[in-house]
């Protein structure tokens, strides 16, 4: 079997990626936008049963995936959704000294990781695991 393009073209989608993250986000610098992106992706990841967690990485293009799964305690209990600004509260929390999300973080976020995604089963999956999982991206409850 030949090298999946997506592994083939990680680097170069994934700068891709961050471009669109900055502009959505009007952050500067990748860095900002790195820390924003890591964080956001483990509040989300807290939630999540571990086979959940790996079908969510498996929808995620191959440098999404690997932060997404990236410095995991698997070991700590599943929590559950909060309010949007408690959920915040976590995204400010990741290296509080250094993190600039902004106050949209989370909708910032969601916005360029799903116009980098098959859409389709990136939204079947999140409405079939719970209404809090589409609306954390974006998505109405219904479905």
């Amino acid at each position: 079997m030949p090298m999946p393009m997506e592994y083939r073209h990680a680097s170069r989608d994934f700068d891709a990626f961050m471009e669109d993250l900055k502009a959505v986000s009007m952050l500067r610098t990748s860095h900002q936008a790195y820390t924003m992106l890591q964080a956001v992706l483990q509040v989300f990841r807290r939630r999540l049963e571990i086979d959940q967690a790996i079908r969510f990485a498996n929808l995620l293009p191959p440098v999404l995936r690997s932060i997404f799964v990236s410095d995991w305690d698997t070991t700590e209990g599943v929590l559950p959704f909060k309010t949007r600004q408690e959920m915040m509260a976590e995204v400010r929390a990741l290296r509080h000294n250094h993190n600039l999300s902004t106050e949209s973080a989370i909708e910032d976020v969601t916005t360029a990781v799903r116009r980098h995604v098959d859409e389709v089963p990136f939204e079947q999956f999140l409405r079939t695991h719970s209404s809090d999982a589409a609306r954390f991206w974006g998505y109405s409850s219904a479905g």
